[in-house]
């Protein structure tokens, strides 16, 4: 019985995880997906960086791979020198239509000048 309880609740964690998954691209060029199915949808590349004055300024390339629009949210979050993140509870999701094939380059700017790196993570918007 234990058994069936612990299948059923992992199988229950593993259904909502593709919710939050995406894939994420870094300006040092580091890539992870976390969720295949989306991956095969859309993509995240071209993450670079450079300073405008003293801030730091990104700008990221997502792709749909398919013929029909897809839903997305990203968000960006910044690193200091020594990896830690930067106010990443006040940077929101902020949603997205990419139409079919589309490329769409996505920019944002530091929270403030101690940044010195970013990610650039996308997920699939769901509707409730």
């Amino acid at each position: 019985m234990k058994k069936r309880i612990l299948f059923t609740a992992l199988l229950m964690l593993t259904a909502c995880a593709n919710h939050t998954a995406g894939v994420m691209a870094s300006s040092t060029g580091e890539v992870r997906v976390d969720n295949n199915a989306f991956h095969r949808q859309v993509t995240v590349d071209n993450v670079q960086t450079r300073y405008e004055g003293a801030q730091l300024t990104a700008s990221g390339t997502l792709t749909s791979q398919v013929a029909t629009d897809v839903r997305v949210q990203y968000k960006f979050t910044w690193f200091d020198i020594n990896g830690f993140a930067i106010e990443d509870e006040g940077s929101s999701w902020k949603p997205v239509k990419l139409h079919g094939k589309q490329q769409l380059q996505v920019r944002a700017v530091a929270p403030n000048n101690m940044a010195v790196r970013c990610q650039l993570y996308v997920r699939e918007a769901f509707s409730n």
